[in-house]
């Protein structure tokens, strides 16, 4: 039998019971729709994590922190006066050795005072390079990013101002709900880097001294990041500022004095060179993140990155993703049934045409192949009819939770909650056939074992 007689019979065969034909293929629509739609809801749940992930931190990015108190200096290197796990500049052209690693951008941090009309606020400080600064893109509201090398200009997270107090108060803007009266970029604003010294001012010391109120800086801005009180990113909470500036500063408020945060020699004594408290190592793929992270461990130095977090997260996101299929593919089984039934009885009602053609020579496969075409078209065109509705309550439901709250907590998102992609699409349809075409296997088995007379003398 000719390919194309086959499929035309097959098809003539279905459209002759019509109705019957409906209802199987309404079964395999709503089985396809339920597996499509509720894989599209774990995949939609997936990038919804990835894209707020995203918002908070560099997927690519391996934070390398020192290998010990006090930035890494064990208790056998501060004996030693050994720098050998403290981060600097030799360090970062370690990290940039690597494979896959493109670059290694150090950051400066330390806690300082701001004081503004009134009002006084607890920020951290963070000195970076200019090139992460660009390749963060961060929104800048008003201002610049601080680019300079030899100016110390400070760029404010758009929260920043909620650690703001009024000094005759103590209170802000968790009491009040109102933000301090504080324009970055048109007030004067100064700056305390001894913070002990400030806490400690009005006190005598063991000498019978009063400790004076320790020096204060004016700070130029540079910008503020974009963003209302309650809009949150990596780059809300601190304060950003360029490295070399900062360290320049540090140097010029402490002279030879220890710096907060800094190791010093057994002697008590600072280190010409002023260590970074983190370095950013950043990889050219997130396949290669945890490979450079087990280098640098073996270095002796502590990393985090969002990779480990995403991976774990990843796992249960799968687990997700297949109880949903599987609630789909229940709906998809029943249909499978409805096939069976269908196809059993339409050897019932075509005995007679069944023995007929065996009698003129049919060949038993040919008998088979036509019930399992017609189970295969069946699940054709439900599958693509589920497919075509599953899109259509995909983008219902992306309409209806567009601009929403992120399912995972990361706040508002642009991503879809349901996303289909093309291979879940064609994936669905071909697992619809498959499934009609097992469902159909058993029938046409009994179709294949007529006998000849037999089935001529059925009515």
């Amino acid at each position: 039998m000719r390919i194309g007689d086959l499929f035309g019979m097959s098809l003539s065969s279905l459209f002759k019971r019509k109705i019957r034909t409906v209802l199987t293929v309404l079964g395999v629509v709503i089985g396809t729709t339920s597996i499509v739609v509720m894989i599209s809801l774990g995949i939609g749940m997936k990038q919804s994590m990835l894209s707020g992930m995203e918002s908070w931190s560099n997927l690519t990015a391996i934070e390398v922190q020192s290998g010990g108190n006090d930035m890494g200096g064990s208790d056998e290197s501060s004996k030693n006066d050994s720098t050998d796990m403290y981060l600097s500049d030799e360090k970062i052209a370690l990290f940039e050795s690597l494979d896959h690693v493109e670059s290694a951008d150090p950051q400066l941090s330390c806690s300082a005072i701001i004081r503004c009309n009134g009002y006084i606020g607890w920020v951290d400080i963070i000195g970076v390079t200019p090139g992460w600064l660009e390749s963060q893109k961060i929104e800048v509201a008003e201002g610049h990013l601080p680019l300079a090398s030899d100016k110390l200009e400070l760029l404010y997270g758009n929260v920043v101002l909620q650690r703001f107090q009024n000094e005759k108060t103590n209170k802000g803007y968790w009491d009040t709900g109102e933000l301090p009266p504080i324009d970055y970029m048109k007030d004067t604003l100064f700056a305390i880097f001894d913070t002990d010294g400030y806490f400690q001012a009005g006190t005598t010391d063991e000498n019978g001294q009063i400790r004076p109120m320790p020096k204060r800086y004016i700070m130029d801005t540079a910008g503020v990041v974009a963003g209302g009180p309650e809009d949150w990113n990596q780059f809300s909470y601190n304060v950003y500022c360029n490295i070399d500036a900062l360290k320049d500063e540090l140097k010029r408020v402490y002279k030879k004095k220890a710096i907060p945060g800094q190791p010093t020699r057994k002697n008590g004594k600072p280190y010409n060179e002023i260590f970074y408290n983190t370095i950013i190592v950043n990889v050219d793929d997130m396949a290669n993140v945890m490979d450079v992270q087990k280098q640098i461990n073996e270095m002796g130095f502590q990393t985090y990155t969002s990779a480990e977090w995403i991976e774990s997260n990843m796992q249960q996101m799968n687990l997700i993703q297949g109880v949903l299929g599987g609630i789909g593919a229940v709906s998809l089984l029943v249909a499978a049934i409805g096939i069976t039934n269908t196809m059993m009885m339409s050897i019932y009602e075509r005995t007679k045409e069944i023995g007929i053609m065996k009698v003129i020579g049919c060949r038993i496969r040919d008998i088979q192949a036509l019930f399992l075409v017609e189970a295969g078209f069946i699940g054709l065109i439900g599958g693509v009819l589920g497919v075509g509705l599953s899109y259509l309550l995909s983008m219902v439901v992306n309409k209806l939770t567009a601009g929403g709250e992120d399912i995972l907590g990361f706040g508002a998102t642009d991503a879809s909650l349901s996303v289909i992609p093309l291979w879940l699409s064609g994936a669905a349809i071909v697992f619809s056939i498959l499934i009609a075409v097992l469902a159909g296997f058993f029938p046409s088995l009994r179709a294949m074992k007529l006998s000849p007379l037999a089935a001529i003398r059925a009515e």
